[in-house]
């Protein structure tokens, strides 16, 4: 009995608000909710930092008893998908890369009294702006990239174009939203007398913003092609390397600690990777990482059976950037200490291999020198037998055999 009186109260509530839906529908369908009119992009010179522009409709401009809002949605090529926000206004500002098509769709949204404050929606507009640049063909500069290193300076660089002219001459330009207009690189890096990259010193950057870069140039043969670059500078930091590593042991476990890199990155925004390398005493080796917070872990060690030997680098964690490089490998700390090898050195070969001729060499003279002594010597001997026994041919001639000399 119950049950049926609730499924009975249920349909009673839902033939209500459908009612009073179809009645609102009734009060508002002579209402004409159109577009935002004049869609504009208005570009200040900010490096790609627009300005999205709308009028309020005709239809609306006398409604006084209704709020009229605004749904924006634009397509972020950075991400890869569209973005909404709705507003009151009229305008919004937006970052976008000016080297690809601007994709902007928008509606208007009215609710109020005139509307028995039900939200009713108009027809969604499209608006898309091509940027149009010019420049020799080919020449738009490739391979850029920025590293923030260990928040000193940061470090931004490039590679000509495929069919960069002759003489041509790069210029770089930067703007964020704390300045009035862009500027010019402060400080180009050149190899060798070209442009092929731009230094910021820390006091000219910002994180946690749009850093928007322009690079343009100039030749005999006509103006480069622009490449428009956004990026955030707190993703782009590269910390200084692990400095201090050390290798402790106690109660057959190893203890390796290290200090976190000197420089301007927070301790707390460190990560830290560290490689081990296990060596036994017949020769396998294996490797393995660890990725921690920590600056101190422990292994378990086996005494005099094997030889642990540790390096550590860093990075910028996710609590204080969405990205970042790894900072060089620290110096390799060991376990017992890891007798140190004579470094291989091409010189080193070509003098053993010079000392090994001439000790061949050496050896060869002498024994060319024994075998022409004995020679000399066979041939004396074979002399004098020769002498002597002329000699006793002669004197048995003379004397009786007896007196004869005896030739040995």
């Amino acid at each position: 009995m119950t049950t049926g009186l609730t499924l009975l109260w249920r349909c009673v509530v839902t033939l209500v608000l459908l009612h009073e839906h179809t009645a609102q529908a009734e009060d508002v369908a002579g209402l004409a909710v159109d577009p935002p009119a004049n869609i504009r992009i208005t570009d200040p010179g900010h490096l790609g930092y627009l300005s999205i522009e709308w009028s309020r409709p005709s239809s609306l401009q006398n409604l006084t008893d209704c709020t009229v809002r605004y749904q924006l949605r634009f397509y972020d090529t950075f991400t890869g998908r569209w973005k909404s926000v709705r507003t009151t206004g009229l305008s919004y500002k937006a970052q976008f890369d000016l080297e690809k098509p601007i994709q902007v769709r928008m509606l208007t949204l009215v609710n109020g009294a005139c509307t028995k404050h039900s939200e009713v929606q108009g027809e969604e507009v499209e608006f898309v702006h091509t940027p149009e640049h010019t420049g020799v063909a080919g020449s738009r500069i490739r391979d850029f990239h920025c590293v923030y290193f260990n928040k000193e300076y940061m470090d931004c660089t490039w590679q000509p174009g495929s069919a960069d002219p002759p003489q041509s001459e790069h210029s770089l330009y930067y703007w964020h939203r704390e300045m009035q207009e862009t500027s010019e690189c402060p400080q180009y890096i050149r190899y060798p007398e070209l442009r092929r990259g731009c230094r910021f010193p820390r006091e000219v950057l910002l994180e946690f913003s749009e850093f928007n870069m322009c690079v343009n140039g100039s030749s005999a043969a006509g103006a480069l092609e622009p490449a428009f670059i956004s990026l955030e500078v707190q993703n782009q930091v590269k910390p200084a390397a692990v400095s201090e590593l050390q290798v402790l042991s106690e109660d057959g476990l190893l203890q390796v600690q290290w200090s976190p890199p000197e420089g301007r990155v927070p301790e707390h925004c460190l990560e830290y990777e560290l490689e081990g390398t296990t060596e036994s005493m017949d020769g396998s080796m294996w490797q393995w990482t660890n990725v921690t917070e920590e600056t101190t872990l422990d292994f378990p060690w086996s005494a005099k059976r094997e030889m642990k030997c540790f390096r550590i680098r860093s990075k910028v964690s996710g609590y204080c950037a969405d990205d970042g490089y790894w900072s060089d490998w620290s110096q390799s700390t060991c376990f017992p200490e890891k007798r140190e090898k004579i470094p291989y050195e091409p010189w080193n070969a070509f003098v053993l291999i010079v000392m090994l001729v001439i000790v061949v060499t050496a050896f060869l003279i002498f024994c060319f020198m024994i075998w022409l002594v004995r020679k000399m010597w066979m041939k004396r001997k074979d002399q004098k037998y020769t002498f002597c026994t002329r000699y006793q041919e002669k004197v048995q001639k003379a004397f009786p055999p007896i007196l004869s000399p005896v030739c040995h």
